[in-house]
């Protein structure tokens, strides 16, 4: 009797170990993107504002810095507030939903996503004009592209891994997707 029961909290703790691991991970990436992202806004801002473009490659890579009021590509800048509260949102369903992961690359996509939703909310939330007004730091600039910020390039990461995993058949919880053969079931 005791070592069945032993048997039922061995296997109960190993299936709560993973899914911890990968909250971790989750986080560990939201936390680490999200930082990296706000050092770099707060370095663009103290040494890039006011000045002329810096090249970093030539020809492929500047440093120029921008305040965006607006969504990507600086559309939308008449609905920052939506922006911003669609981004709180979206925000909040992640962290609810990462109770449920179990596949360690939804985990990181799901942090990439946080750290750019959040990245770019704080800039929403605390930069000029106001809360939930405020413009967007960019500083990163290509050649025929648009001014970004590393929590672009963290929503974009984001966006590909999941479309990979999502191709692959793989859920949040690891479970993968049963396919079936063209033309439906064959008996």
């Amino acid at each position: 009797m005791q070592e069945e029961r032993r048997a039922s909290l061995s296997s109960s703790a190993d299936a709560t170990a993973p899914r911890r691991s990968r909250i971790g991970l989750f986080a560990i990436v939201a936390v680490l993107v999200w930082t990296l992202d706000q050092i770099t806004k707060i370095l663009a801002v103290a040494h890039l504002e006011g000045q002329d473009r810096v090249t970093v490659i030539p020809g492929v890579l500047w440093l120029t810095f921008l305040r965006n009021p607006g969504a990507a590509f600086g559309a939308g800048a008449e609905f920052t507030i939506v922006i911003s509260v669609v981004a709180i949102i979206a925000s909040v369903v992640l962290i609810v939903m990462a109770r449920k992961l179990r596949d360690r690359w939804w985990a990181v996509a799901f942090g990439f996503f946080l750290a750019g939703a959040t990245g770019n909310l704080a800039d929403r939330i605390f930069r000029e004009p106001g809360a939930l007004h405020g413009h967007v730091v960019d500083f990163l600039q290509l050649p025929n592209w648009p001014v970004f910020n590393i929590a672009d390039i963290s929503l974009n990461v984001a966006a590909v891994m999941i479309v990979i995993r999502a191709f692959q058949g793989v859920g949040i919880d690891g479970a993968r997707e049963e396919r079936r053969p063209k033309g439906g079931d064959r008996a």
